[in-house]
């Protein structure tokens, strides 16, 4: 019998304490309604992240610009996201609870686009229509480490105005390169956008170890690039994290769109599986089972090839359109590739653990259980886990200890999600 431990991590865990203020001060801030006609109708993006307090921070800004006499609407940010649909990215937003009725303002959705410049490479630069025809937008994001490059700028406002507005057409071009002109490009086509485009600000959100907010910030358009790299490097000192640096097994309960771009957020595992792109150094992981595939993802199961073995459960959830385009558009094929598949939980783990060689002692495995790879503050390990942290110093506060075990229907009787 495999013992685990419950163990607490410390992150990072700075809080903002009053959202709806620390938003609406950056809104007067920023927002110069003497450069905007009388009822102007501003545009407020809405991406496909789940990102803490989004609801609120959005019905903030809403409240706040209707209380300065403009006329906000939503426009969904997200690329080929949503099955690349009108229809399929308002249900995203949906999903995540940002509706009409929550935020307070109509949402717009299209996948048409204005062709509204080039890059000095020759890249096309395209724009929502709904965006590109208002009297302003404001772009909203979290700023977070990309999940397929590395850059002064990666994940946020920036990848936002370039992909997220972009829409499928846009986010076509973007990732022609391969990822390692994303960021590049990304940078690239979001100066063009801001010289000609009415872009208001920016909306930047930080998050902490804890997927709590930490951080709301506003960005002009003269600092964007700046600001942006500046909050990216805050960001990435709050990441969670694997308690340690290699593992035999990592087992996943739920991965999802939800959680990362990938499903599985390829910098707490340590894969890229970008063809071209050479893997990290670590983590260093020898296998990894995912269990399930969150009903936030909405069948999106872009990241599945990141992982070694998954369960019936999970691959009867692929909705294979959803997944496919958004791994088409990004390029990363491979991402999106089926490992191994078995008909429970208990016959995914164990095939797993047996595939690692004869005579392994099991008592000896480091083994890591996770709830998703967004959140890492409670998580489970094997006793070798343990070990290894409290001779490197590291001691953690532990708590339930329990064991890797299966009911009759082969699911693990111990998860942290439930």
């Amino acid at each position: 019998m495999i013992e685990l431990i419950e163990i607490h991590q410390k992150f990072t865990d700075s809080k903002l304490q009053r959202i709806e203020e620390a938003v609406s001060a950056e809104i007067e801030k920023h927002l110069l309604t003497s450069d905007l006609p009388k009822n102007a109708q501003v545009a407020i993006t809405a991406g496909s992240r789940g990102i803490s307090n989004i609801v609120i921070i959005l019905r903030t800004i809403v409240k706040t610009l209707k209380a300065k006499g403009v006329v906000p609407f939503l426009v969904p940010a997200m690329g080929s996201h949503g099955g690349a649909t009108a229809e399929g990215q308002i249900e995203v937003l949906h999903h995540l609870g940002i509706t009409e009725e929550s935020v307070g303002a109509p949402i717009k959705s299209s996948m048409e686009v204005e062709h509204i410049g080039d890059t000095v490479e020759g890249t096309p630069v395209y724009m929502d229509r709904h965006a590109y025809s208002a009297d302003g937008i404001i772009v909203v994001n979290r700023v977070k480490a990309h999940t397929a490059f590395r850059g002064r700028v990666e994940s946020g406002l920036s990848k936002m105005v370039a992909i997220g507005l972009g829409k499928i057409k846009g986010a076509a071009f973007i990732h022609r390169d391969g990822a390692m002109k994303m960021a590049s490009n990304i940078e690239s086509v979001s100066r063009v956008a801001l010289e000609k485009s009415p872009i208001l600000f920016g909306l930047a959100i930080v998050e902490n170890g804890f997927d709590e907010t930490a951080l709301i910030e506003g960005i002009e358009k003269k600092e964007w690039h700046k600001k942006e790299a500046g909050l990216l490097k805050k960001s990435k000192l709050m990441m969670p994290s694997l308690p340690v640096e290699s593992a035999d097994l990592l087992i996943i309960e739920e991965m999802g769109k939800c959680f990362s771009g990938t499903g599985m957020d390829p910098n707490i595992i340590g894969r890229w599986r970008i063809s071209g792109v050479e893997e990290p150094e670590s983590p260093r992981i020898n296998r990894i089972v995912v269990l399930d595939l969150a009903e936030k993802s909405f069948g999106n199961a872009q990241g599945i090839g990141l992982a070694d073995f998954t369960t019936d459960r999970l691959f009867n959830k692929i909705d294979r359109k959803s997944t496919y385009t958004n791994a088409l558009t990004s390029t990363y094929l491979q991402r999106a590739m089926l490992p191994l598949i078995y008909q429970s939980e208990k016959d995914a783990i164990e095939t797993a653990l047996q595939s690692l060689g004869p005579g392994i002692e099991k008592s000896a495995l480091k083994i890591i259980q996770i709830p998703n790879t967004l959140h890492l503050g409670k998580v489970l390990v094997s006793n070798p886990v343990i070990n290894e942290l409290e001779q490197s110093g590291n001691a953690c506060e532990k708590g339930i200890i329990s064991a890797l075990e299966f009911n009759e229907n082969g699911d693990l009787i111990r998860k942290i999600t439930e």
